[in-house]
């Protein structure tokens, strides 16, 4: 009986809600399935938001500025909803479920996009070109605006709750407990980061060349069947994995200690009202803490609380000023965990600024710029097939030789630290928008000196140099993406 409790994973579940058991669930098999899983799923988010500002222009008849709008409100919603997608997960159900619910709601909104696409009926007409080279566009507007709306915005529900639980459902394959688990989830998220680069080159090459070149409901029907073929890979893998059990709101956590520190200030502190120990419960003595935390990772046991962010302590220093109220160590010193990383989220609110703005006008640049290599007519979405095969390139090199030489100089676990890791991608949005700048003055002064300002003719120049700012753009991504899976590892 003993032996098979120490089998058993403290904390998981399979996939039929039964006891995890080492040996058989979780490990790098278990979560390679994720990583083919990554390729389908970001073949069919890319494949349209790379493209989506054409689209909008092109088809739905929007102005140049309102489908780049549309386009980082689409983006930013996607990305928002990942934090509800990463609650729900956390805290009522498992990243296992949370994954099929979104995928099946991403394939129900590119269902009605791709019925949009194929129905003329559902679209604007197509514009009514004059003779004197200018077009008379009807801008899609009520039920068709309210169509593409709902597909679009399903789309983005069903990507926050699949960003949001994919990669921690990964991550949760790995045991942390010890210091080989931590290197083995490091390398996952990586080898993440390459898969994540595989689905977008097939999306920004071949997905994209068809929506130009055979229509949009090809290029819709593709990514449905992506994401179906990615809920039918995730399925398969079911058996091998181990899923953490939800364990409650983190946002309950947070506000019961701060709402216990605010009141505990007005206590004055004695000897009778004191909290003695520090276990894992308040509410039980010694002897019975001791006895809940056998067996547990000795992580989360803290004796006493830090001395940052002082203020938070009494919510264990002092006695609640309810029972509701009442908090552990633990549960303290999580809460100023999430205070000190929200300082560096904040900050990269003005660096995505800066991948909006790449990730729409950079592809409306292109579309008036000569996108010829040789004879082959490149469609403006592909441009970030550059930076992309850089960083297919640089996942392996960065796991295996960089990270490996950093831990050999630093003497740390990490090597390069999230902050470091953070501070390049800054530094690199700093770069993007200057070079960013330049080539659009440049693109500027060509169609100025060729008279061509208002001409749908291309200029007589190549597009190929907004790809030096689109690599920027996708170096940062590359940070941010490391950041946010090196966030996994630093929040509680």
């Amino acid at each position: 009986m003993e032996s098979a409790e120490i089998r058993r994973w403290e904390g998981y579940v399979d996939w039929r809600k039964r006891a995890a058991v080492r040996g058989r669930h979780g490990g790098m098999i278990a979560a390679s399935f994720d990583l083919v899983v990554e390729i389908l799923e970001n073949l069919a988010f890319l494949a349209n938001a790379s493209n989506l500002v054409m689209y909008l222009s092109h088809y739905m008849h929007f102005s140049p500025s309102k489908s780049a709008n549309n386009v980082t409100a689409f983006m930013g919603t996607a990305f928002l909803l990942a934090l509800l997608g990463g609650f729900l997960s956390d805290a009522f159900f498992t990243s296992y479920l949370i994954f099929l619910i979104s995928a099946a709601i991403q394939l129900l909104g590119l269902a009605i996009l791709l019925i949009q696409a194929k129905m003329p009926s559902l679209k604007p007409p197509p514009c009514d070109h004059q003779a004197n080279h200018t077009a008379m566009c009807q801008e899609a507007s009520g039920g068709k605006a309210a169509m593409l709306f709902a597909g679009l915005y399903l789309v983005a529900l069903g990507v926050g709750g699949i960003k949001g639980s994919l990669p921690s459902h990964g991550a949760e394959q790995f045991d942390d407990s010890n210091p080989q688990g931590r290197k083995r989830r490091s390398t996952f998220f990586n080898y993440f980061v390459f898969c994540l680069s595989c689905g977008g080159l097939i999306a920004v090459t071949l997905v994209v060349w068809v929506e130009d070149n055979k229509g949009w409901e090809w290029g819709f029907g593709i990514s449905m069947l992506s994401i179906f073929l990615s809920m039918v890979v995730f399925f398969a893998g079911s058996p091998l994995y181990r899923n953490k059990i939800p364990n409650g709101s983190p946002f309950t956590t947070i506000s019961k200690v701060l709402v216990a520190a605010t009141f505990s200030c007005c206590v004055s502190p004695n000897s009778q009202n004191s909290i003695a120990s520090m276990a894992m419960s308040p509410a039980l003595d010694g002897k019975e803490a001791k006895q809940n935390a056998k067996g547990r990772d000795s992580t989360d046991v803290v004796d006493e609380p830090s001395e940052s962010l002082k203020f938070l302590n009494n919510a264990v220093l002092k006695k609640p000023f309810h029972s509701a109220l009442e908090c552990t160590v633990k549960e303290v010193e999580e809460v100023k965990i999430v205070l000190k990383i929200l300082p560096i989220f904040g900050c990269t609110i003005i660096l995505n600024c800066c991948v909006a703005q790449l990730s729409t006008f950079s592809v409306e640049q292109a579309s008036t710029m000569d996108t010829k290599i040789g004879s082959f007519k490149v469609p403006p979405a592909s441009l970030p097939i550059f930076p992309i095969l850089f960083i297919m390139f640089l996942a392996p090199v960065y796991d295996h030789i960089i990270i490996p030489f950093a831990r050999r100089i630093t003497k740390t676990e990490m090597g390069i630290t999230h902050l470091q890791r953070i501070g390049v991608g800054l530094v690199f949005s700093i770069g993007a928008m200057a070079v960013a700048a330049a080539v659009e003055t440049k693109r500027k002064g060509v169609a100025t000196k060729n008279g061509l300002l208002d001409s749908a003719q291309p200029l007589p120049i190549t597009f190929l140099w907004i790809a030096i700012q689109s690599t920027c753009k996708h170096e940062i991504l590359g940070h941010i993406s490391f950041l946010g899976f090196s966030g996994y590892g630093l929040l509680p």
